[in-house]
């Protein structure tokens, strides 16, 4: 019969009610609920069974007839209890042939027998007792596993094995032979290797692993793309497990990788594809690239844990269980390992996983070590200085940032001077009002279809897409997009900065921090100027700081006032007061380097700030700076000596000095520590004269022209490779760290031999002529007669 209902048309579920539709669907849903159900019920009754059949036994004969004598009881108990005159015979014949039949659950499954086969009559209990197997008490019980059960058209056939049962006598007897033969194998002596033979099987292992190292390598390099699957064979030389040659592997294998993955890496950040790209077909080409990618940032991912995790053990002082490596060794690897962590962060700033390698290498410049916070340091200052945009200089500062204030301040100060090597000229300043509003654009668009044709709109469209896709094209940062990133980094040098000069002035980070402010000082916001020269001015009074410091705090506050400071109505006397007294503490020991800060100081306080400074401070300065220029070494000498030049030609009338006469009234006081009134106009420079005669030349030429006045041209003029330099400049180019004179000393070479002249020496002629004679003459030599001689001086 065919099924003609019909599936319902749209229009017909469209004037179907919603509450017949949701009746539809609770009826729907009832119903695979309830065959659910009842599908559960079977399979639990089916499971019920299986384990009755399983745990069943036959009987002995005599329980089955004390059971029968108690069936025969119960029988008659229920005759006597039921009323059985109240049932008809039909009714009495049914419940007894109903009780005698046996149902799905009670009957033995394990019979192939139907369910309602009738009993066979001469079956009694003595036959089936008979049937069952006889089990000797010497034999031992065998163990069943019980198996999943068969079913077929009969039922189910319940499926069993024994377990074997494992005699003892022949475990006891093999395990005897077993050790019989490990005594016979250890006593056969193992070869015993001399020294020599060791080292040579050890170069032997070691030259193996070197060409393997290298066979893969080349493969990888020279074919990037279809051999990226060797680099997880190469990169499983790291866990090398031949304790002879196993350190010396994984050295070679760590920095043969970090030399694969510089040169293989490509130049931009590969990302992970969504599932859309997955599912999008693509060329052979492009799936061949992003199957390289992917296994080469896999492999690169795998490669960065191994180093972590050496490091991490060395750190820990953890060994392996395989205790292949020795802790010793470990400290070796780790430092293979720091090296080429280092070596990426500088070579890959761009590529994957780089912010990770800076959380790793950043906390390792504070390490005790100094080998390791050593190459950290170097390292991140390269990182520095090579990254022009400022991507890498933000993860690292920000990292810093962090570490300096989750150690509560206690780092080594090469942690913070690294914000010195920081390549920021130009920061983004708070702007007015009128430069933060949006530009307007020249024409907006109702205003081109006023003004221009159908034509002129569509060329004019087509130039601005050409502009834009020639701007991707260049792949060029915008100088906004810079200054932004500068200006990010500088903030948070600065808070690191303000933290410690609020909350740890006495802490050892302070000098780092007065270098830095000392660089970036011009580019902080006028806003702090106000707290900051008043925090600089209390450190410098409270007499905590040495004497380098205080000049770190002096160039801070002055590199301030000289750039946007310049609005600022602040008188900063008490600063050139300090450096005044303070000039005499240098001499020409360990204070000598300080002078080069010095001399900065001098440049920014008197050079950028001449309108500010009076006549009196200016001659006060000139004259303590010759008295120093005595006590001092020769760089030392010739950059004071810069210096001096530059007050000259800077502020007029400072030849006053050259001149015996005094001018004014007063006597000039050396020890006065105010500059303002040590009357300076009523001495003389006669430290000059002195230093006409020092041993070195250039602080010679310094003096001779300052005498003569400081003159731009004529005799007294300095030559153009001094006159050009500036007082610093001068300072490092005359050091003298190696303990030699800087320009060394001409040597006097002596007249060669071939050169030399008779007649130079010897002015008078007959003397010579009578020395040519002696010279041509041949002289016949006798030979010597000792015995004779003592013979001769006996008699005598």
């Amino acid at each position: 019969r065919k099924n003609t209902k019909r599936v319902p048309s749209f229009r017909k579920l469209l004037r179907t009610s919603q509450i017949k539709l949701d009746n539809k669907l609770k009826n729907k849903q009832y119903k695979q609920k309830s065959a659910a159900k009842k599908y559960r019920k079977e399979q639990k009754k089916l499971r019920e069974a299986v384990r009755d059949a399983i745990s069943r036994k036959p009987f002995p004969l005599e329980e089955c007839k004390k059971k029968q004598v108690a069936r025969k009881w119960e029988e008659k108990e229920e005759e006597d209890a039921l009323p059985l005159d109240m049932m008809d015979e039909d009714d009495l014949q049914l419940m007894e042939d109903l009780a005698q039949k046996a149902s799905f659950l009670t009957r033995d499954i394990s019979s192939n027998e139907p369910v309602h086969v009738k009993k066979r009559k001469h079956e009694s209990v003595i036959e089936k007792y008979e049937k069952v197997p006889r089990r000797l008490q010497t034999e031992p019980e065998k163990e069943v596993i019980h198996l999943l059960p068969i079913k077929d058209k009969s039922g189910i056939i319940p499926q069993a094995v024994e377990k074997p049962v494992s005699n003892v006598a022949q475990d006891e007897e093999e395990d005897t032979e077993d050790t019989e033969e490990a005594e016979d194998f250890n006593e056969e002596p193992l070869p015993v290797l001399t020294p020599e033979e060791m080292a040579a099987q050890r170069r032997q292992k070691l030259q193996e692993r070197k060409m393997h190292i290298a066979a893969l390598a080349s493969a990888i390099l020279s074919e990037p793309d279809s051999n990226i699957k060797k680099l997880k064979e190469l990169r499983a030389m790291l866990m090398e497990q031949d304790p002879n040659v196993a350190v010396i592997v994984r050295k070679l294998v760590m920095v043969s990788l970090m030399e694969i993955f510089k040169d293989i890496a490509p130049s931009y950040k590969i990302r992970p594809l969504t599932e859309a790209e997955k599912a999008i077909k693509v060329k052979k080409e492009t799936q061949k690239l992003r199957e390289f990618e992917e296994g080469l940032v896999s492999q690169y991912k795998f490669y960065l844990e191994n180093l972590e995790q050496t490091i991490k053990d060395w750190k820990q002082r953890k060994l392996k269980k395989s205790n292949v490596i020795s802790l010793k060794a470990y400290k070796g690897l780790a430092e293979v390992a720091v090296k080429c962590l280092c070596e990426l962060l500088v070579a890959l700033p761009h590529f994957n996983f780089h912010n990770n390698i800076i959380v790793l290498i950043v906390p390792l410049m504070n390490d005790p070590s100094k080998m390791i916070s050593e190459l950290c340091v170097e390292a991140v200052k390269k990182l520095f200085k090579q990254d022009k945009l400022g991507y890498a200089s933000l993860g690292v500062v920000k990292v810093i940032s962090g570490l300096v204030r989750g150690r509560n301040y206690d780092v080594r100060p090469e942690v913070l001077r690294v914000f010195l090597h920081l390549r920021i000229k130009e920061v983004e300043l708070q702007k007015d009002s009128e430069d933060i509003a949006p530009k307007k654009k020249f024409m907006t668009y109702k205003e081109k279809r006023k003004n221009l044709s159908r034509m002129q709109r569509k060329w004019k469209k087509a130039e601005e897409k050409l502009e834009r896709e020639l701007l991707e094209a260049e792949a060029s940062e915008s100088k906004e997009k810079k200054l932004k990133l500068h200006t990010e980094t500088l903030n948070i040098v600065f808070v690191t900065y303000f933290r410690i000069l609020k909350k740890a002035q006495k802490s050892p980070l302070l000098p780092a921090v007065l270098e830095g402010l000392a660089k970036f000082a011009h580019l902080i916001n006028v806003e702090f100027f106000d707290d900051l020269l008043i925090v600089l001015h209390s450190l410098i009074a409270s007499g905590d700081l040495s004497y380098r410091e205080s000049l770190h705090c002096v160039l801070s506050a002055f590199h301030i006032l000289s750039g946007q400071g310049d609005v600022l109505n602040i008188d900063p006397m008490k600063f050139y007061t300090h450096l005044y007294k303070t000039l005499f503490s240098l001499h020409a020991g360990g204070t000598n380097e300080d002078i080069g800060i010095v001399l900065q100081c001098l440049d920014v306080m008197f050079a950028k700030r001449r309108k500010q400074v009076s006549q009196q401070r200016a001659l006060a300065f000139l004259k303590r700076l010759s008295i120093l220029a005595l006590h001092v070494l020769p760089n030392s000498s010739v950059g004071i000596l810069a210096t001096n030049r530059l007050f000259m030609q800077t502020f007029p009338r400072m030849d006053f000095l050259l001149d015996n006469e005094s001018q004014g009234s007063g006597v000039y006081l050396p020890e006065l520590d105010e500059p303002e009134h040590c009357n300076a106009q009523n001495t003389a420079l006669w430290e000059l004269h002195l230093l006409q005669r020092h041993y070195h030349p250039t602080v010679q030429k310094f003096a001779t022209h300052l005498i003569a006045g400081a003159p731009t041209e004529g005799s007294g003029a300095l030559p153009l490779d001094l006159s050009q330099r500036s007082a610093t400049e001068l300072f490092e180019t005359y050091c003298m760290k190696g303990m030699t004179f800087n320009p060394p000393v001409a040597s006097v070479t002596p007249r060669r031999k071939d050169t030399f002249s008779q007649m130079d020496s010897f002015v008078d002629e007959e003397l010579n002529k009578q020395l040519q004679q002696h010279i041509s003459e041949t002289v016949a030599h006798k030979p010597l007669d000792f015995a004779k001689h003592l013979k001769e001086s006996s008699l005598a």
